[in-house]
């Protein structure tokens, strides 16, 4: 009939089946080959490596038999990793055939219940999914196969549905705006999650956290997945947890924990017996981050907390040779003692790093939290500004000024928001003649500013630009004045222009759901499809370049920073040459 639907699935649950069944064939054996013996040693396996197959002669193609060419797949994946993780993904692999060997469910079970620590430790979220999955098809108690089964449709459907959600154009972890609800019923008549006082989420994963307790096999491996799924901020949970904070404050409710308390120890602090420090995770070559530390360390930063995101053992001896500096690198052993897998996303990382230097306390009273491209650029001493904040406060904030740039040197002019000059955003037009309609403050970058933190306060998490207490932001907070972040985002055409990909995809120049208008993203995105490279060298000169004409029409308004500062000098003076 003419109008009708096609269905989603042709044929109905009977070719739905069909399609399965046909992925089920069992992997067959040539003659000689045969899965590892029930009695196995286990013992030993996390210890040896799985080799290069192609190097290998008695795993190297030509291919015998399907195991032959299933094992070499996942040889070649798992090449560096551990023989455990190994022997755990073939017994995957033939235990999702409608056939195996009599043995394999014994030695999957062998293998968790023996190894599971190590397993833990060594298995990458995808194979830790994997492994619950089988559970659910051979679990040997009724807890097993339900906790199994249940964690194996969570996971698949959070796979489904996160990967159409990539088409909308956001990230995994940003929430969609409130005000893009579209009207109409969900799917089978379902009632809508109350955004509000909806329950639905901490009832599956709390039901599945108690049930797993029931069976000591399973219970380490549904449990870290769950605790790794309410971790990550990529998930529709945490979406949800989000937007419902917005949603509160938007309907009037107070959102913000009660005021952060503060260490009854702060109370006496003088300007010379407080203690400040900085933590940031960077990605840069030694030069920058030797910059960022001399520059610190000068203004009177008693500890600098440097997370290398990318490993750089030279790096680390040079900077360490100053006593007030600790580098932690963070490879591959950092993140397994961490009990989580690393997060793909640098913010997630930049986040968490922050927070255990938080908890650290690293001796200091206040820690802030910015990036290698940031200085702080004080009036007065910081230990001075920082003493004067009231002991109500638990968190100061430092307002950013965007450098200007110049194409002979590191940049020493900064640009101001209009609200942080105290200006109306009808200037933007005259200072920004093309572009300041399109751009908050008039800046590329983040208008946010950066925080300082009270250490020795429990149960806070210190975030990119905002301190956490209790899983919300914390209320007491303190405008420093007389400071302000100088933010090197854009030092130089090329520099900007070098920088561009990654800001799109991953950086600050990601489409923002909060802001309905158009804003970096946006505004980049059609000069670049419109105008190429003339385009996006317009914003530029308008918008970063420092010309005596933006000098000009910055200080009418009160909104030009001049702040000399060399930092080449200083890492002279505290460092000496470079290698």
């Amino acid at each position: 009939m003419s109008g009708e639907k096609t269905p989603p699935y042709p044929g109905g649950i009977a070719a739905i089946l069909t399609q399965m069944e046909g992925r089920r064939d069992a992997l067959d054996f040539a003659p000689g080959e045969a899965l590892p013996p029930m009695d196995t040693p286990l013992a030993g396996l996390a210890a040896q490596i799985v080799s290069e197959p192609d190097a290998d002669p008695a795993e190297a193609p030509p291919f015998r038999s399907n195991h032959h060419r299933k094992r070499h797949a996942l040889r070649r994946e798992l090449t560096g990793r551990s023989e455990l993780v190994f022997l755990n993904a073939l017994l995957i692999a033939h235990l999702r055939k409608r056939v195996f060997p009599a043995h394999a469910p014994g030695l999957f079970q062998r293998l968790w219940a023996e190894e599971a620590p190590a397993l833990l430790q060594q298995l990458d979220p995808r194979w830790l999914v994997s492994s619950v999955t089988t559970f659910g098809d051979h679990g040997l108690s009724a807890v097993q196969r339900s906790v199994g089964l249940a964690l194996s449709t969570l996971f698949g459907t959070m796979k489904l549905y996160e990967s159409e959600r990539l088409y909308s154009g956001h990230m995994a972890d940003r929430p969609f705006a409130l005000d893009g609800k579209a009207p109409g019923p969900l799917p089978l008549e379902m009632d809508g999650y109350a955004l509000p006082s909806g329950g639905l989420d901490v009832n599956m994963i709390g039901r599945l956290w108690r049930e797993a307790e029931g069976d000591p096999v399973i219970q380490p491996l549904a449990h870290r997945l769950l605790e790794m799924l309410i971790a990550d901020d990529r998930t529709v949970f945490s979406r949800l947890m989000t937007m419902r904070q917005r949603q509160a404050r938007r309907d009037g409710a107070k959102t913000d924990g009660a005021p952060v308390p503060v260490p009854a120890s702060h109370r006496a602090l003088t300007s010379e017996t407080l203690r400040w420090g900085l933590t940031s995770t960077i990605r840069a070559p030694l030069p920058e981050i030797a910059r960022f530390a001399a520059h610190h360390l000068e203004l009177g930063a008693a500890a600098l907390h440097i997370h290398l995101d990318a490993p750089d053992p030279e790096a680390a001896a040079f900077l360490t040779r100053h006593p007030a500096i600790r580098v932690t690198q963070c490879d591959a052993i950092y993140w397994q003692a961490s009990g989580r897998a690393r997060p793909e996303a640098h913010q997630v990382r930049q986040a968490y790093n922050a927070t255990q230097s938080l908890r650290d306390g690293l001796g200091v009273h206040w820690l802030g939290h910015i990036d290698v491209d940031e200085v702080l650029l004080p009036q007065r001493p910081l230990a001075e500004l920082l003493c004067e904040v009231p002991l109500s406060a638990a968190v100061a904030r430092v307002a950013p000024a965007e450098a200007l740039a110049s194409e002979d040197g590191l940049p020493h002019r900064f640009k101001l928001t209009h609200k942080h000059a105290g200006q109306p955003k009808a200037v933007l037009q005259a200072i920004y003649p093309t572009f300041g309609a399109h751009l908050y403050g008039g800046f590329l970058s983040h208008t946010s500013g950066k925080v300082f933190a009270r250490t020795g306060i429990e149960d806070t998490r210190l975030g990119i630009h905002t301190l956490k207490y209790r899983g919300t932001e914390a209320s007491n907070r303190h405008r420093l004045d007389e400071v302000w972040l100088g933010h090197l985002h854009a030092r130089s055409w090329a520099q900007f222009r070098a920088d561009l990909g990654f800001r799109r995809t991953l950086g600050s120049y990601r489409k923002s759901s909060e802001r309905p208008e158009m804003g970096q993203a946006e505004l980049i995105g059609y000069l670049m499809e419109e105008e190429g490279e003339a385009g996006l060298r317009a914003l530029f000169d308008e918008v970063c370049a420092d010309t005596p004409a933006l000098r000009d029409r910055l200080a009418a308004h009160g909104m030009l920073l001049e702040h000399p500062f060399d930092p080449d000098a200083a890492v002279n003076r505290i460092f000496g040459a470079l290698p």
